[in-house]
């Protein structure tokens, strides 16, 4: 296995195993490394590492990073994961990360959840705890990292991972600033919505009726407005502004919607102006027409 302090940031084709106590932050573990580009797989069999590198090497690329959650409910295939690991027989960088947390936290998250323990059987919650502690031992004494996530709320796992296992480019805000038409219907996934009707409409000026907000007479006229130019500057500020508290809270990724009539003219318009503004100040934005071509 690869030793943590090798590097601080995930590399190409690196293998991730994340396992450890019921309850510790599996699955947000889980989630986290997904948004960080990795490959995820949960409740695989140890014995099945080697077969899911192959099928993602083929379909993926061998570049693309791998990470499997492992749990108690693997059973007796426990035993095969360190010679996995050891003997690399997935063909990659591999680290072992197992997640634990005191009893009394370990309890309470579960009795939240209103979940029983996996090794629980007819006994007491405690009862499956120690027996997943037994189990897990030799795993727990194998680990390249060991993230104690008792004094850990969701946030603070999430950017512990993202610490260890992120890049430049993985851990920064990712804008999608979608253009859209209001008669079409508001998209429900955004987070901020700007309304571009109270601008002059091109549709009105029959020399630029024919064209759309991509092109430079329609974008020139729509962008030449002196409110266009205050609302832009604006809107981007705000945008700007709300960045660095997204990631504090571990959301790296938002939506932007901008709309007019039919998302044909000033929608377009703004929205390639605002991705550009954003790309200047180096928040990663990309541009989506919905309804572009619609009409």
């Amino acid at each position: 296995m690869t030793a943590v302090g090798e590097s601080a940031s995930a590399r190409p084709g690196e293998l991730v195993v994340v396992t450890g106590m019921t309850g510790a932050g599996r699955s947000t573990a889980a989630k986290e490394l997904e948004d960080l580009g990795f490959f995820v797989v949960d409740n695989l069999p140890p014995g099945l590492l080697k077969e899911v590198t192959r099928l993602v090497d083929a379909s993926l690329g061998p570049a693309t990073p791998i990470a499997v959650v492992i749990d108690v409910r693997s059973g007796a295939f426990f035993e095969s994961l360190s010679a996995n690991l050891h003997h690399g027989a997935a063909g990659r960088h591999a680290t072992l990360v197992f997640l634990e947390a005191t009893d009394e936290v370990l309890v309470r998250r579960q009795e939240a959840a209103r979940r029983p323990h996996p090794l629980q059987g007819s006994g007491r919650l405690l009862d499956g705890l120690q027996r997943e502690r037994e189990v897990l031992a030799p795993l727990r004494g194998d680990a390249d990292l060991v993230i104690d996530t008792s004094a850990f709320n969701v946030h603070q796992l999430t950017d512990k991972i993202a610490a260890e296992f992120g890049t430049p480019e993985t851990v920064r805000l990712k804008v999608s600033v979608v253009s859209f038409g209001f008669k079409y219907g508001i998209p429900v996934d955004t987070d901020f919505l700007a309304d571009m009707r109270f601008l002059p409409n091109p549709h009105w000026v029959p020399e630029l009726r024919p064209h759309t907000g991509l092109e430079a007479p329609v974008s020139d006229y729509v962008l030449g407005q002196p409110a266009a130019e205050e609302f832009v500057g604006r809107w981007v500020e705000l945008i700007a502004g709300v960045a660095d508290g997204y990631l504090a809270q571990g959301k790296r990724f938002a939506q932007v919607a901008v709309g007019c009539t039919g998302g044909k003219h000033r929608s377009v318009a703004v929205t390639e102006e605002v991705v550009r503004r954003l790309a200047a100040r180096g928040i990663e934005a990309r541009a989506v027409h919905r309804d572009l071509g619609r009409e």
